[in-house]
């Protein structure tokens, strides 16, 4: 490479100008993430600060911040990226609602403010606030983040309101102890309960096995209707959750691999097994249990940070691995309706024989120009294990290229390898400020689990 840039004086120069622009596309980006991180709170009474992955925490947060308002309070619901030293001395009042990400990880948004957990000697003395941790206790770190949270604000001399409240997996009787907090502070505790939304009877009306002769766990194609009226709106990038008969009190949650105009909700589950052998709750119903005549009972949940959104009407970099294609699918499915064709998708799995899902649409998009780009990575074809991340560094220049022209980068699949691997390749190639940059503009979005 060298050798050949030191022959050709005019590939060089031309290299060299690129370099500076992107340098300054880089730079550019960068102050507008700086500028953008501000946030005038002279008008707010009350911050209410979301630390959301899901879209969980930022939906507890906007209805914190309404029951406030109820009181006559001025208050303001804000994501966690806009939060800084120079806001944090401003406020004097401050209800936190943070998610937990995998083994106690803070979610992307709250990725800067993390830097903070790790110094002392802010002086928060003036500060009264209290937490609401959001998290699972199937993991060990349990609400992690929001524990982290709430230890740091007090160590820096801020006052609690009351005492942190913990969320597993939504339980009601945890949300309702943190509204009649808040309601109190409003002055009101006659404001309804935050009631999640019904769910609904559904009927499976089409099951079928996208992986068979696989190495990994089997994946079915499931596709559902209502059992009775319409079917529902929903947009590309929301989850369905589904009660399973068996432990309806703790529904799972699927990426909606369709659109609404196909006329039918569409999932990609993974058959999960016990350490004893037998079926996990919710796939175990979906994939082999129900049969046609069965009731599931699901319902339907906006995932705000993974829609499309303001990033419509950019190209779109969508990248993940097995059913992590779910949630890319409808993605790709909703820009293709709408005629954008500007669409690039990576994807990987274990072997190409047995795991490429979707295959024959994925490769009639592809073939059509609906795709303008379908890189695949199938990790186990090859003595040398290739992943996404592999093949993301071997596309770097069109990456660069596509982000440049304002591309939005969309990850879906597992948080453990696939998502943290596409993380560090995309540091390597944009640049940790870019990419900071990206994600606080909404253009680099993960739903990884």
């Amino acid at each position: 490479m060298t050798a050949l840039l030191t022959t050709e004086p005019l590939r060089l120069g031309g290299a060299l100008l690129l370099s500076g622009g992107w340098l300054a596309l880089t730079f550019n980006m960068w102050r507008a993430h700086r500028n953008g991180a501000a946030v005038d709170t002279r008008d707010a009474d009350w911050l209410v600060v979301h630390a959301s992955q899901t879209g969980s925490a930022e939906h507890l947060a906007r209805r914190s911040a309404e029951l406030l308002a109820t009181g006559g309070l001025a208050a303001r619901a804000v994501c966690i990226s806009a939060l800084d030293r120079a806001r944090l001395a401003a406020a004097t009042r401050i209800l936190f609602v943070a998610s937990t990400y995998g083994e106690g990880d803070a979610p992307d948004t709250a990725a800067r403010f993390a830097g903070l957990l790790a110094t002392s000697g802010v002086d928060l003395a003036h500060l009264h606030y209290a937490v609401l941790a959001l998290g699972d206790k199937n993991y060990a770190n349990y609400c992690g983040f929001g524990r982290a949270l709430d230890a740091w604000l007090a160590q820096q001399g801020a006052t609690r309101l009351f005492g942190r409240i913990d969320v597993d997996r939504g339980d009601a009787h945890a949300l309702a102890e943190w509204q009649h907090h808040v309601g109190r502070l409003a002055g009101t505790i006659d404001a309804p309960d935050w009631d999640a939304p019904a769910y609904g009877d559904w009927r499976i009306v089409a099951r079928t096995l996208e992986n068979p002769g696989s190495a990994g766990a089997p994946l079915y194609r499931i596709a559902l209707r209502p059992a009775e009226g319409p079917l529902p709106a929903w947009e590309a990038g929301d989850l369905a959750q589904v009660g399973p008969p068996d432990d309806p009190g703790h529904p799972r949650e699927y990426s909606i691999a369709s659109v609404p105009d196909e006329g039918r909700l569409e999932l990609l589950v993974r058959l999960q097994r016990r350490e004893d052998g037998s079926l996990g709750s919710a796939s175990g119903w979906l994939c082999a249990r129900a049969g046609d005549t069965d009731l599931v009972h699901l319902r339907l949940r906006a995932h705000e940070r993974f829609r499309l959104g303001a990033n419509a009407g950019r190209p779109l970099i969508a990248i993940g691995n097995g059913s992590g294609l779910a949630g890319l699918r409808g993605l790709l499915k909703a820009r293709i309706c709408a005629g954008r064709h500007d669409n690039w998708l990576l994807f990987g799995e274990r072997n190409q024989i047995h795991d490429f899902l979707l295959r024959d649409e994925l490769q009639d998009w592809r073939d059509s120009g609906r795709l303008a780009h379908l890189d695949l990575a199938f990790s186990r074809d090859q003595a040398a294990r290739r992943y996404v991340q592999d093949v993301l560094r071997d596309e770097a220049a069109r990456l660069r290229e596509w982000v440049e022209r304002g591309a939005a980068i969309y990850v879906c699949g597992s948080l453990q390898g696939m998502a943290g691997g596409v993380h560090e390749a995309l540091q390597a190639i944009l640049g940790a400020p870019l990419l900071d940059a990206l994600a606080s503009e909404g253009r680099y979005r993960r739903d990884v689990y």
